[in-house]
């Protein structure tokens, strides 16, 4: 987002602008009207203000879905704490990575539309800074936190893009959907499909979301390589002070 910049004067509808005021305001016409909504003569509008005034502040459409992007990694951090002992990096790497998938799915449309972009803006640092140095704290060197810090974000956007996505079906889509797996795959041919007629009863479970188990995956996978030799991970070696917090 730039430098806070505000107009001298309110604009007609009496808001004076700034950027977060003019990102919120973007957040919101996603949400309600889909991404197409979002231009800057339709912002311009909601915001009670001539179009141009909002390229006081972003100088495209393209800024904008960055800053949107970075909005939701803001709201992710608001009020993430990690754990001051090194030791319990994962439950910290957990609770972010929880915290990133809920704020796409509080605002699956923006999700789509920006959440898998790199937008270089603080937000997005002041996470990965803080992922990477849970990683680094539990003592692994600087190209395997890297390493896996990647896995794990992208575990967590995959499965929240994914998420954000089946949200956006219609109702009897969603439906048909889950039902699928107690009705068209309940009557699978055991000649065709032996291994599908075996687990026929527990395929259900493919109507839920499957974020949580895989987030536990990834981190067990990780944390298993903490202590294999050869991996990144240095036994012994005095690891760097933990995030600090983030407020």
């Amino acid at each position: 987002m730039p430098v806070e910049r505000k107009r001298r004067r309110p604009t007609r509808s009496g808001v004076v602008l700034s950027a977060e005021s003019i990102v919120e305001k973007a957040l919101a016409l996603v949400e309600e009207h889909g991404a197409e909504a979002l231009t800057m003569r339709r912002l311009g509008q909601a915001l009670g203000a001539d179009p141009s005034a909002v390229y006081r502040y972003f100088r495209s459409v393209e800024d904008l879905h960055l800053a949107l992007g970075d909005r939701l990694i803001g709201e992710t951090m608001a009020g993430f704490v990690p754990d001051p002992d090194p030791a319990n990096w994962r439950a910290s790497l957990r609770d972010f990575g929880i915290r990133a998938y809920h704020s796409a799915q509080r605002h699956p449309r923006a999700a789509l539309l920006s959440g898998f972009r790199v937008t270089r803006l603080p937000n997005e640092q002041r996470a990965i800074d803080t992922g990477i140095g849970l990683l680094r704290a539990a003592g692994f060197d600087e190209a395997a936190a890297v390493r896996h810090y990647h896995a794990f974000v992208d575990t967590v956007l995959g499965h929240a893009a994914l998420d954000a996505a089946v949200q956006g079906l219609r109702p009897e889509q969603q439906e048909a959907d889950a039902g699928a797996w107690e009705s068209a795959y309940a009557g699978v041919s055991e000649e065709e499909y032996p291994h599908l007629y075996a687990v026929r009863e527990h395929l259900p479970v493919m109507a839920e979301s499957a974020f949580e188990g895989a987030l536990e995956l990834v981190l067990a996978a990780i944390e298993g390589r903490a202590t294999q030799p050869g991996t990144g991970h240095s036994p012994g070696h005095r690891p760097p002070p933990a995030p600090p917090c983030a407020h």
